[in-house]
C-alpha cells in the first residue's frame, strides 16, 4: 500500500475561500423592477423640424452635382488600361474634385443637422422622463437588425417628440 500524500489543511484553506468566492458570484441576485422600453423613429422625427427643408435641398443640391462628375467619370473609367495619358489626368482631377465637394457638403449638411440632433435629443430626453420610461431605441434600426419582434404602439414616442420638435 502506497503512502497517499495529503495537502497541509493551510493550503486547502484559501482554495475553499476562492472556490466559495467563485461559486457566490455565480448565484442568482435579486431581480430589479423592470426597466421601460420606448421607440422612435427617428427618421420622422428629423423631418418634423423645420429646419429639415434646408438639409433636405443641400442633400439634393450635392446629389446633383456629384452625379454629374459621376457622369463624366464613369466613361473614363470604363476605359480601363486602354486609358490616354491626358483621359487619365483628366481622371484623376475629376476625382479629386469630387472627393473634395463630397467632403465640402458633409461638412456644410452636418453642420445643419447639429441643431436639429441637439434638438432631438433633448426633445427625446424629455419625452423619455416624462414617460417613464429608462431606454430608447430607434425602432428602424431595431425593425432592421431584428432586435424587437413585437412593440405594443404604445411604446412609440414618436408623436411626442415630433410635437417638441416643431415648438
Amino acid at each position: 500500500m502506497k503512502p497517499t500524500h495529503k495537502a497541509p489543511a493551510l493550503l486547502t484553506l484559501p482554495a475553499l475561500l476562492i472556490g466559495g468566492a467563485l461559486l457566490g458570484s455565480l448565484t442568482t441576485h435579486a431581480q430589479t423592477a423592470a426597466q421601460k422600453v420606448a421607440l422612435i423613429n427617428v427618421a420622422e422625427i428629423l423631418k418634423a423640424s423645420p429646419d429639415d427643408a434646408a438639409v433636405v435641398a443641400l442633400g439634393q443640391k450635392r446629389d446633383t452635382d456629384l452625379g454629374a462628375l459621376d457622369n463624366q467619370i464613369q466613361p473614363l473609367l470604363k476605359q480601363g488600361n486602354q486609358i490616354s495619358p491626358a483621359d487619365k489626368d483628366k481622371l484623376n482631377q475629376l476625382i479629386s474634385t469630387a472627393q473634395s465637394k463630397s467632403k465640402d457638403y458633409d461638412a456644410q449638411i452636418n453642420a445643419k443637422l447639429a441643431p436639429i440632433t441637439q434638438k432631438a435629443n433633448a426633445a427625446v430626453a424629455a419625452a423619455a422622463k416624462a414617460n417613464g420610461v429608462a431606454v430608447v431605441i430607434n425602432a428602424n434600426i431595431a425593425q432592421e437588425s431584428g432586435i424587437v419582434v413585437y412593440a405594443d404602439p404604445s411604446a412609440d414616442l414618436t408623436s411626442t417628440v415630433k410635437a417638441a420638435m416643431t415648438k
